[in-house]
């Protein structure tokens, strides 16, 4: 399945911020970040709660069952989460986050397979190992993070 061109534009950011080790502020950033409220956008934010825990297991160590580009896709699609002013800008209300939900679906549609497996993995681990494994520091608690991939 082709990649949709509004996230195609964020890859080569994605890129940039997997091999300079800015994952972290990536990741600190998708959890600041409000979603709306209601029930209809819950399954959003437990999608984006997915997306984001895989980020941070990738990150750990723990987790490098997934493929460069499935990753790369990931990292991508959050980008395309924080930014305010893409295809629908975000402070329409009740449609700002419909270009989102669109981006998010495509890419728990293409990658479902490895998503699954570590949704599978994830199960797998006591509540105490995955409170570690997820947890991201602050700002002011963080420490220089090393580029982990090449890509």
């Amino acid at each position: 399945m082709k990649t949709p061109w509004k996230l195609a534009r964020y890859l080569p950011q994605a890129a940039r911020f997997l091999r300079d080790g800015r994952l972290p502020e990536l990741l600190r950033a998708v959890a600041d970040k409000k979603t709306p409220p209601g029930a209809r956008f819950a399954a959003f934010k437990d999608d984006l709660d997915l997306l984001r825990a895989l980020c941070m297991a990738w990150l750990k160590g723990e987790y490098r069952q997934v493929s460069k580009q499935a990753l790369l896709m990931v990292v991508a699609a959050l980008l395309y989460f924080l930014t305010p002013l893409d295809a629908i800008p975000d402070w329409l209300v009740g449609l700002g986050f419909v270009d989102d939900l669109a981006v998010l679906a495509w890419v728990l549609s293409t990658w479902k397979a490895e998503l699954q497996a570590f949704r599978t993995w994830r199960e797998q681990q006591s509540p105490q190992r995955l409170a570690v494994i997820e947890y991201l520091p602050t700002d002011d608690q963080a420490s220089p993070v090393s580029p982990r991939a090449n890509i």
